[in-house]
């Protein structure tokens, strides 16, 4: 642990936030990386109101702004760092300005981001999150840099208060942490060993969300279906998606990441007996080459991998499967890229992330010989997203026809004003733009439409009305929600193309103009 002072504990934070020091002024929370970062910043965001603190307005220049970092990639340094630059010279002109950095390069890089940043009033880990408000009250008073970082979780973050971002669609966190050593990764080190929640807990949040107007759960964990391993039930993840399904008012059902290692047929089979359960499967595949998965310690290979495929889409013949793709491993030869491609051409992924390997310090992949030149890294990551963009647009041109269930969400479509269209999310994760009928009200973002797909792009499908009456729309209880959200922030409720802010249903966040 590294602190200035003595390290609070979640409980006493908790009895520390009826003092409300943050009222009156307000805050910004800056996510950078993964659906867990994005979850970790709703439970930031909440603590920071029970002590008092408000979401700065649109164009405001916030009191408090925390930033939520990511260590994934090379780059995550280089953004935080210029991000606290920028930040300096607003905090110059705002005298009590505050500046928090949190997440996964705040656990790692610790006192050090006071060093390089000496602007920077709180830093803490992942492992604290609660602590927040406290060390920012403590900063103000002392007039110095406050640093706090546990080593290990002791509370689990799902029992901090909660601001979430949407009110059709909420995150709950079965686990956090990794028992995998990929070598490549350095998640285990900055969140630890894998913690379970009981099932208990995690039915009992999903049916607190349903009830606040929720439709759609995703479960997060870092490897989501290994959930169960601390208390010695190797079945409970199937059986927890069983147990979601039973829960009334919640329609849609989404996870990641699973890891392939651990990916077993009882899940295959509760996703496929489990109405609510989306045909979406986000399944990290990282290298098609044995050779590599093996020096990057992925405990499968290739054939299991497409195994695997193969058993969900019998089961679930239209579900949408998507991945994560490295290129540029040290060591990776071209047979060893051409063994990827291979394994994609027979994937038929609906969409891949893909990454070029960057070096994190503190990974065993840092130090091994044969580190790619960037050229060729460059190339081979170039033919790879040719060939995966040529697979989404063959994949999506197979939807043309089909009837399509969307959820509307905000800012899913940046052309929606223009085209007259509203978007959101197909049952498998794609994304719709659904055109409106002349003088059609527009849904409500949380609304359902029942749509027909007319053409198919890479990124998205497109469902154009055929009838002047257009697509009809069902009102939910989300879209109802969404109405008391706007107007407890004093706004009129809006349609959904004016939203802003993107809301990702279980995938890393990826948009593209229509």
């Amino acid at each position: 642990m590294s602190a200035h002072t003595q390290t609070l504990s979640e409980a006493e934070v908790q009895s520390d936030a009826p003092n409300l020091f943050g009222s009156g002024r307000s805050y910004e929370v800056r996510t950078f990386g993964c659906q867990m970062n994005v979850h970790d910043s709703e439970r930031m965001a909440g603590s920071l109101e029970a002590a008092g603190f408000h979401e700065a307005a649109a164009g405001e220049e916030a009191d408090v702004i925390v930033i939520n970092t990511c260590a994934v990639r090379e780059n995550a340094d280089n953004k935080l760092y210029g991000t606290l630059g920028h930040l300096a010279e607003k905090k110059r002109e705002k005298p009590g300005m505050q500046i928090a950095v949190g997440g996964c390069l705040a656990q790692k890089d610790q006192s050090g981001i006071v060093e390089r940043a000496p602007w920077v009033d709180v830093v803490f880990g992942t492992h604290n999150m609660g602590s927040l408000p406290t060390l920012l009250e403590r900063s103000r008073h002392n007039q110095q840099a406050e640093v706090e970082i546990l080593e290990a979780l002791e509370v689990f973050p799902s029992t901090l208060p909660t601001k979430r971002e949407s009110t059709y669609s909420g995150w709950v966190s079965i686990s956090v942490g990794c028992n995998n050593t990929c070598t490549f990764c350095i998640v285990p080190s900055l969140r630890g060993k894998e913690k379970d929640r009981r099932p208990g807990d995690i039915l009992r949040e999903v049916e607190a969300l349903v009830d606040d107007g929720a439709l759609e759960v995703t479960l997060l964990g870092q490897n989501v279906n290994t959930y169960g391993v601390e208390f010695g039930d190797r079945g409970a993840f199937g059986k927890l998606l069983r147990a979601a399904g039973d829960i009334e008012g919640l329609e849609r059902i989404r996870f990641t990441s699973p890891h392939p290692a651990a990916f077993t047929d009882d899940v295959i089979d509760a996703m496929a007996e489990t109405p609510s359960v989306m045909p979406q499967l986000h399944m990290p595949l990282q290298s098609g080459s044995d050779s590599i998965l093996k020096a990057m310690r992925r405990s499968y290979r290739s054939e299991k991998f497409l195994g695997i495929l193969d058993r969900v889409r019998e089961k679930i013949p239209h579900a949408a499967i998507t991945t994560d793709i490295i290129v540029g491993f040290p060591g990776e030869t071209e047979q060893d890229f051409e063994d990827t491609l291979e394994v994609v051409r027979k994937a038929r992924f609906a969409s891949a992330y893909t990454f070029q390997y960057s070096i994190r310090p503190g990974t065993p992949a840092a130090t091994m010989p044969d580190q790619v030149p960037k050229e060729i890294v460059q190339e081979r990551f170039e033919r790879l997203v040719a060939l995966q963009d040529d697979m989404s647009w063959q994949e999506n041109k197979r939807q043309l026809g089909r009837d399509v269930e969307v959820l509307i969400a905000t800012g899913e479509g940046r052309k929606n004003e223009d085209t007259h269209r509203v978007s959101g999310r197909a049952q498998d994760g794609r994304l719709v733009h659904v055109g409106l009928a002349e003088g059609q009200e527009p849904p409500r973002p949380g609304d359902v439409m029942n749509a027909t797909v007319s053409d198919a792009r890479p990124f998205f499908l497109i469902a154009d009305p055929q009838s002047p009456e257009g697509f009809p729309v069902r009102r939910t209880r989300a879209g109802d929600a969404y109405d008391r959200a706007q107007a407890e922030s004093c706004g009129a409720p809006t349609p959904a193309s004016a939203a802003s802010g993107p809301v990702s249903l279980g995938l890393p966040i990826r948009l593209r103009d229509q």
